[in-house]
């Protein structure tokens, strides 16, 4: 895995729903990419307090299982839109145990299958959810604040070369989608 693609507190990410999965990834094939991986089940168990206080302050906090990668996350999102930190963990039962017994309550939990894939300093995912559909992710991860609307530019640029627009966009949070 390149760790790398995934370094920052902040992560510039563009979400659209694709018409055709297929399509989609028969462009990406064209262009020359990397593939993290393909395929895995990704499973999220968001947290919150239970007078919701992370929901009001525009926060989310979730565990992420991975299979059959075997990745495990604790992620971190908010309150500013481009807010997101995440850290590998090695027991998402145990995180998971320790979150409620610091109070909070699992309020959802989730399942999409993810492929994720490199285009030089930025990632795609591709993902789709049952009964919702399929979407294209595009992102990067960084430090620097300053750099967060040249790279919202060079993400929307990324996106028109596979035919997306704003209309395509969808800019709630899978969270929310299936909430």
């Amino acid at each position: 895995m390149s760790s790398e693609h995934f370094q920052g507190k902040y992560e510039v990410e563009l979400k659209y729903r694709l018409a055709s999965k297929s399509a989609f990834l028969a462009q990406l094939k064209q262009m020359p990419h990397e593939v993290m991986l393909e395929e895995n089940v990704e499973s999220d168990t968001f947290f919150d307090t239970p007078s919701r206080t992370y929901a009001k302050q525009g926060k989310l906090v979730s565990i992420r299982s991975m299979s059959p990668s075997g990745i495990q996350l604790w992620i971190v999102k908010g309150p500013e839109p481009d807010r997101c930190e995440a850290v590998n963990i090695t027991d998402a039962d145990k995180a998971c145990s320790m979150l409620l017994t610091m109070g909070l309550d699992p309020v959802l939990q989730t399942s999409k299958t993810r492929s994720i894939y490199f285009l030089g300093e930025f990632h795609i995912t591709v993902d789709s959810l049952a009964g919702i559909g399929d979407f294209a992710e595009f992102a990067i991860m960084t430090d620097d604040e300053a750099k967060l609307d040249g790279y919202r530019e060079q993400l929307t640029t990324m996106a028109a070369q596979f035919g997306l627009q704003d209309s395509d966009r969808e800019c709630r949070s899978y969270r929310d989608m299936q909430a």
